[in-house]
């Protein structure tokens, strides 16, 4: 058996996450990530502000009537409703199908690393923890007793 640490243990043989972020694993994860949602989020952002600016600069194309009184304006703006639940759901498809399996793969070597973070939670501060926290939880405070 080697005396060499495995890179990713820190000296107190629990889990380095820093030496985590920034293997090629973690750094693709974190590639495949951004590649989804900058240009999304660049896509919706000149997409909103396209809507403002039409509607601040040019009230008499946003006024064109489609339907009864329903006018160009109004479907413009509930198409913004419409866009954010679209790209919710590309990103849910996105992350099931490229995010979650890398992201699987980098936690499960972890585990194998060290098992007490498989029983971790984030707590309410963002810093993963096994101290219990007040936040209420499904399980009987009574012991299962009724």
């Amino acid at each position: 058996m080697s005396s060499t640490p495995h890179p990713d243990l820190a000296d107190n043989g629990h889990v380095d996450f820093r030496a985590v972020q920034a293997t090629p694993q973690f750094q693709e994860l974190r590639k495949t990530h951004r590649s989804f949602v900058f240009p999304w989020t660049v896509v919706f952002i000149v997409w909103y502000f396209l809507y403002v600016i039409l509607a601040a600069y040019a009230p008499e194309f946003m006024s064109i009537k489609v339907l009864g009184n329903i006018n160009l304006g109004l479907v413009i703006g509930l198409l913004q409703f419409v866009s954010t639940f679209v790209i919710t759901g590309l990103y849910v498809a996105f992350s099931n199908k490229k995010l979650d399996p890398k992201s699987t793969a980098i936690r499960e070597e972890l585990e194998a690393l060290d098992p007490s973070i498989a029983n971790q939670s984030l707590s309410g501060s963002g810093v993963l923890t096994d101290e219990p926290t007040d936040e209420p939880t499904d399980e009987p405070t009574d012991g299962g007793q009724k």
